[in-house]
């Protein structure tokens, strides 16, 4: 009996539970077939169990340069009833937050200062980028008028493609609610549900016990997913504090549209197994923990990504993937 009760014991040590399957889906901007697709891939690259408890995190940048910001949406929505065991986050892109800028939902400031004060630092650029000056504009956020220009330059020399509208691509947005690029209509257009949406929206989402393959084997990380990234030079737990609390006072958040600035881990984290995660690039980019996937950039001809953890196995809408 006691050799019986050993075996046993024995076989209940070996069988741990599951790492938790996380997947982090880079930016879509208006593709449906895209995102359908690739979240078709998922489904058959994970275990159908996994699949239905894993926490998906959508890392930005919804809408904008695809035809299809509306069905996009819809999509979204309404994975959280299609899919009630997993856990969906939806962080907000610097295209989101501008959609939502001109819509009118972003938070207030939260020192009570107005949106126009911050039209100021970047009014050199007012002329060439055309800022909105339509219904609702004297009090708007400045990437809300920016989101609904209409820029002077047709053509977009840093990605080799003509401007849509603005100089956030939009004019494909508007049409999506089959309104004209930046027409005030789009305030009625756009359902309730999708201004919720975007008003939801979180500028940061933090994991404490996310499971990675790394050489050493699995490692248990604390996982930040922001969609830009974290300034390099700024104390972190302060970028934090304000990325949580959604304080939009400043005409620019660094976290949610920097470049080269939120590029790496910051110093002061890569002393712990942090994975820093993030879309918004423009390029795929894993290196150690951190993560930036966003291989389609908005661009026709590129696929959408996504990364699943704990393996770090790269998902795209384009895979042929055996049933």
């Amino acid at each position: 009996m006691s050799d019986q009760k050993s075996e046993a014991t024995t076989g209940t040590q070996i069988s741990k539970p599951r790492p938790r399957v996380v997947c982090c889906i880079g930016d879509t901007h208006g593709y449906i077939t895209k995102l359908q697709n690739l979240w078709s891939n998922l489904q058959s690259h994970i275990d159908p169990q996994d699949f239905q408890a894993a926490l998906i995190i959508f890392l930005g940048d919804y809408c904008d340069r695809g035809p299809h910001t509306r069905q996009v949406i819809d999509f979204l929505i309404s994975l959280r009833s299609s899919y009630p065991n997993q856990t969906h986050v939806f962080l907000s892109g610097n295209h989101d937050f501008a959609f939502a800028a001109f819509l009118g939902v972003l938070p207030k400031p939260l020192d009570g200062s107005h949106f126009s004060e911050g039209w100021r630092e970047y009014e050199d650029n007012e002329e060439r980028e055309a800022w909105y000056k339509g219904d609702g504009y004297e009090d708007m956020h400045l990437q809300g008028r920016r989101w609904a220009g209409n820029i002077k330059d047709k053509f977009n020399v840093a990605k080799g493609i003509e401007y849509k509208g603005s100089i956030y691509d939009a004019g494909p947005t508007f049409e999506s609610y089959d309104v004209p690029h930046g027409s005030s209509d789009l305030f009625k257009a756009v359902p309730d549900e999708h201004k919720k949406f975007l008003a939801d929206l979180v500028w940061v989402h933090e994991e404490n016990d996310v499971c990675v393959e790394t050489e050493n084997g699995i490692t248990h990380c604390k996982l930040i997913a922001v969609h830009a990234g974290l300034e390099r030079n700024k104390n972190v737990e302060e970028q934090l504090k304000f990325l949580r609390a959604r304080d939009t006072r400043v005409p620019k958040v660094e976290a949610i549209s920097g470049r080269k600035n939120v590029w790496d881990i910051p110093k002061e984290l890569s002393e712990d197994p942090i994975i820093v995660v993030s879309g918004h690039h423009g390029k795929l980019h894993v290196e150690g923990l951190r993560l930036i996937i966003d291989e389609g950039g908005g661009l026709e001809k590129n696929p959408v990504a996504a990364i699943v953890l704990p393996s770090k196995k790269i998902i795209r809408d384009t895979d042929v993937l055996a049933k």
